[in-house]
């Protein structure tokens, strides 16, 4: 298994397909507590929990560093001391290996 902290994202263009399901749940397994969810478009979902506004920011803005250093942005949602992060690659419409790398660095920071 490749650990997905030591890959890098690569730029996805408008057209590139999605990963596969087979390939979502075999990238997933790396990434246990994210939720893998497959409505309107395939995305992952995971939701933290901190001591208060302050650490919640902390944690975003080191999101943040990581996110400019990959080049791959995730939608953020600040709720005072809880912070939701949902990561889907605009430009495939779905998923990419890039969303699971992110999730894997995401949760490095943690």
């Amino acid at each position: 298994m490749n650990d997905l902290t030591q890959k890098h994202c690569i730029p996805c263009e408008s057209g590139d397909p999605p990963v596969s399901e087979e390939k979502e749940e075999e990238l997933k397994v790396q990434v246990p507590d994210w939720l893998l969810l497959r409505d309107i478009a395939h995305r992952l979902r995971r939701q933290f929990k901190f001591k208060n506004f302050k650490e919640a920011m902390a944690f975003v803005n080191k999101v943040a560093e990581v996110a400019e250093a990959e080049g791959h942005h995730p939608d953020i949602y600040i709720f005072y001391n809880k912070v939701q992060i949902d990561l889907f690659t605009h430009a495939v419409g779905g998923l990419s290996e890039n969303d699971f790398i992110m999730a894997a660095k995401i949760d490095a920071v943690v």
